[in-house]
């Protein structure tokens, strides 16, 4: 059986933090979940994709600008297995590409970290 937690359950506890530190950083209060993944039903799957539902967009958006940056996208993973896709390091890419921070983070510690880190403007960690 496995432990580790799944990617909801970390992307859940990342917001959680987010509520305890807020008065640190109220910025946290602009971070959201970009619904575009998930199990769904055809028809729901159709739908969405007609409403401009997109494969490999970064799971979480934080549109605070730092550091030369217009935002932080972040592609949330389970600490343990689940792999990068090909959409997603193209929209990776492009993001960069469009002044934007995006990078990858494996469970809510990482992204703790790599959140503060922007907001204190250190975005270093990057590349």
């Amino acid at each position: 059986m496995n432990m580790t937690p799944t990617e909801g359950e970390e992307q859940a506890t990342l917001f959680h933090w987010c509520d305890m530190v807020k008065g640190k950083y109220p910025e946290l209060q602009l971070l959201f979940h970009i619904p575009n993944g998930g199990e769904r039903r055809k028809s729901e799957a159709a739908r969405m994709k007609a409403e401009g539902v997109k494969p490999g967009v970064p799971d979480l958006f934080l549109p605070v600008a730092r550091g030369g940056y217009h935002g932080l996208f972040i592609e949330m993973k389970r600490r343990e297995g689940g792999r990068i896709s090909k959409e997603q390091k193209v929209w990776q890419a492009e993001l960069l590409r469009q002044g934007y921070c995006a990078c990858v983070c494996r469970g809510w510690e990482e992204a703790q970290h790599q959140i503060v880190a922007y907001l204190n403007g250190d975005t270093e960690w990057m590349f």
